[in-house]
């Protein structure tokens, strides 16, 4: 009777340690695969525009130095009252981890240069008015650990106005 209650208590530890490895193994992995540990920073350009275009629109795009696709995270605002803001957040992840977790994870990726564009959009399609390249090391600064704000604002020309001939 004891050798039965041995065995049993022999089969039921068993399954358990068994258990207990699978949901170990399961939750090391699960954390190593679903999600990122890098934080997502944020540029924030902001500016006016002389002379803004009806239809105005400002495009921003983060440009990354050693990725096979140079252009990274984009957007755009609608011109209002001739001045602009725009945030564009981007991971700064520039490697995925290897094996468990964070292990071998850089979170050292960031743009080298925010192109800012000013657009009208009509019918007959889209004109291009007035376009800046910026680098990001030398025309941005930290406004907090996770944001890259413009150190003064930028200013891009619109269409000349046109005015009547006296």
């Amino acid at each position: 009777m004891i050798a039965l209650l041995d065995e049993r208590f022999a089969m039921i530890y068993g399954a358990f340690k068994t258990l207990a490895g699978i949901l170990s193994l399961g939750t090391i992995f699960s954390g190593a695969f679903s999600h990122a540990w890098c934080p997502v920073d944020v540029v924030i350009v902001s500016g006016r525009i002389e002379d803004a275009p009806r239809k105005g629109i400002i495009r921003v795009q983060l440009v990354y130095p050693k990725q096979k696709q140079k252009m990274g995270e984009s957007g755009e605002v609608t011109v209002e009252g001739g001045s602009f803001r725009i945030q564009i957040p981007f991971l700064t992840q520039s490697r995925a981890p290897v094996l468990i977790g964070t292990l071998l994870e850089k979170c050292d990726r960031k743009p080298e240069t925010v192109v800012v564009t000013l657009v009208e959009a009509d019918q007959e399609g889209e004109r291009e008015y007035d376009r800046v390249s910026l680098h990001l090391a030398r025309n941005f600064k930290m406004a907090d650990p996770s944001a890259y704000a413009l150190r003064s604002a930028i200013l891009l020309h619109g269409p000349p106005s046109v005015l009547p001939i006296r």
